[in-house]
């Protein structure tokens, strides 16, 4: 059991004709005539090449933490830290050690229904497209979109 798998069913308590406008602008096109699983299987993969087992955070004082966590990447488990002021910041340089280099060109997060949703638009080299990740929690909304960004520009690798 992963420190994310209470937050698999996290997903936005809407009514099904609402929650496309609830995306950000460049999205909702995209969503148009989607079921929430349809939309969440394209823009939220967790179970594609890269997957995040484990996330543990410690303050450090001065506004520094230090980040561990275990990621898979294929079919290899790596044990990573790193010392950030964020987990944003933290995850970037985990994935960073890894051979991922993952841009975040536009960040956006909605408070749904109880849970929360952050989605990114993402860059690696010359690729990007738009990541989601949902969360009982801000933090662990936005963890799980970049490990999605990760995936889904992974797709033709």
């Amino acid at each position: 059991m992963n420190a994310f798998d209470s937050f698999a069913s996290a997903r936005p308590r809407t009514s099904a004709p609402s929650w496309p406008n609830r995306l950000p602008l460049p999205l909702r096109a995209d969503a148009a005539g989607s079921t929430w699983e349809q939309f969440t299987a394209i823009y939220a993969p967790q179970n594609g090449p890269v997957r995040l087992g484990g996330w543990r955070a410690t303050a450090l004082g001065a506004g520094r933490n230090s980040y561990e966590a275990t990621l898979a990447v294929n079919a290899s488990i790596h044990t990573a830290s790193a010392v950030a002021n964020g987990p944003v910041a933290g995850m970037t340089a985990l994935l960073h050690d890894l051979g991922i280099h993952l841009e975040i060109l536009s960040f956006d997060q909605r408070e749904l229904g109880g849970s929360y949703a952050t989605f990114l638009l993402c860059r690696q080299d010359e690729q990007q497209m738009w990541a989601m990740g949902t969360g009982e929690a801000a933090a662990e909304s936005t963890l799980r979109a970049m490990i999605a960004g990760a995936n889904r520009l992974s797709v033709g690798r």
